[in-house]
């Protein structure tokens, strides 16, 4: 009677355990995915740190290169750009850059749909990473919130000093709409125009860099220049405070470029330490090139270096490895060098901290520089599947579409502000200084 019974349990156990790996496939199909909470804290920790390379880094960084008198005045409107970018983000911007919704034939390459306010959104849904993983959709649009408040607070750098409050308010909804989300999605988004293109920009040089650097030249152009430029000298009024937040820049960049992996993972890991390295070799050629110029080597150079580094690496923080990111921020200090020693005064343009200078061209340098810097050959993660001559076209093809879009869409942008609130402070609010004419505050009393 036991033996029956025994046999009689092993026959239902192997008919159990035949039907098991069926039943479990169905169970795993119908299971909804669930956030990594160890993925998930890294990339909530990532958008934390680039909301300091937002406040305190770029508002120190931009606030200490002006004139004392605009101190304040930098730093109110890159904290008041950010937090307008934000609030758009959550109502119109993350459904044209990200949405559920894929619009068919070409809308589809440059906006998607369907997640306005973020609805259909709840703490249970999640967002795909680069493997099977998933993160909480709540972090990801957080992360990518972040990216979108500091493009648009870079653009200021280009117009310090002489640009109305209201203006910067008003022009920033526009912008983002037409410009940043567009772009966002065409690089980032399946779909999108420029990402089934197959371009490579791992955090950001088409999106942010190339992206804000364009749009502040354009804009700088329609404001004009400051009084006095370039007659009248007009240097940083404290580089302790630039140097403070070059510092909080470089740490915060950890979370946009590791960040990027959207997992803690191997590519993290690759993103972090071209980060460190590009970033080294940048500030350290800057340095070297003053010295070869007949100068001596600056702590403005320094700073100037690390931004550089930064912004070159930044597409290729997790497409390169080590050596190549040297590389990228070696030659992107030279290039971003020429652009604000020589560039700038030949062309006579106003770019008042160098937005365009740096930002601009430093991600040009590495946007086309990621096409070499992937090549197995540099030791970069790529296979080889597609030549250096290939990728450099996509490369090319990227920048030439960001610039060409962010240039027509800020001209469009600032004109419609231009015709109904004015660009510009008038000259004795430019006199006085903008902390005291726009905000009736003084940085130091």
């Amino acid at each position: 009677m036991i033996r029956k019974i025994l046999g009689g349990a092993g026959a239902l156990g192997a008919s159990f355990a035949a039907a098991a790996p069926a039943w479990a496939q169905d169970a795993a199909e119908a299971a909804p995915a669930v956030a990594n909470p160890g993925n998930n804290a890294w990339m909530m920790t990532a958008t934390i740190l680039v909301l300091l390379m937002i406040i305190p880094g770029l508002t120190l960084f931009y606030g200490g290169l002006t004139r004392s008198k605009n101190m304040l005045s930098t730093m109110t409107q890159i904290g008041a750009t950010a937090s307008l970018a934000m609030l758009v983000w959550v109502m119109w911007g993350f459904s044209l850059a990200f949405g559920s919704e894929t619009y068919e034939g070409a809308l589809g390459l440059f906006v998607s749909g369907g997640s306005y306010f973020l609805s259909g959104m709840d703490a249970s849904t999640t967002a795909a990473t680069f493997t099977d993983e998933v993160i909480s959709e709540y972090v990801f649009v957080s992360f990518q919130m972040t990216f979108a408040a500091i493009t648009a607070a870079l653009i200021l750098g280009a117009t310090a000093e002489r640009m109305k409050f209201s203006a910067v308010m008003a022009f920033v909804p526009i912008w983002l709409t037409i410009v940043y989300f567009p772009i966002a999605h065409m690089v980032w988004a399946g779909g999108g125009l420029l990402f089934e293109a197959g371009a490579l920009d791992f955090a950001g040089g088409t999106v942010v860099h190339i992206n804000a650097g364009v749009s502040g030249l354009v804009l700088a152009f329609l404001l004009g220049k400051r009084r006095g430029y370039p007659a009248e000298p007009m240097p940083p009024h404290s580089l302790t405070l630039t140097m403070v937040g070059t510092g909080l820049l470089w740490v915060g960049w950890f979370g946009f470029n590791a960040g990027s992996a959207l997992e803690a993972d191997g590519s993290a890991g690759l993103a972090m330490i071209n980060t460190f390295v590009a970033t080294a070799a940048g500030a350290l050629s800057w340095m070297v090139i003053e010295r070869l110029a007949g100068h001596k080597g600056s702590a403005l150079g320094f700073c100037s270096g690390v931004i550089a580094g930064l912004v070159a690496v930044t597409p290729a923080a997790g497409n390169s490895g080590p050596f190549g990111a040297i590389l990228l921020g070696i030659v992107s200090s030279a290039v971003c060098y020429f652009a604000v020693a020589k560039l700038k005064a030949k062309f006579g343009y106003d770019d008042s901290l160098d937005a365009f200078g740096i930002h601009g061209i430093g991600g040009i340098v590495g946007a086309i520089g990621t096409g070499i810097v992937y090549q197995p050959f540099l030791g970069g993660p790529g296979d080889g599947s597609t030549g250096v001559a290939a990728q450099l076209w996509i490369q090319t093809e990227g920048v030439l579409v960001t610039i060409v879009w962010a240039g027509v869409g800020t001209l469009i942008a600032g004109l419609i502000v231009k015709a109904l609130l004015g660009l510009r402070v008038s000259e004795e609010a430019e006199v006085d200084g903008l902390d005291i004419s726009e905000h009736g505050e003084r940085a130091y009393n």
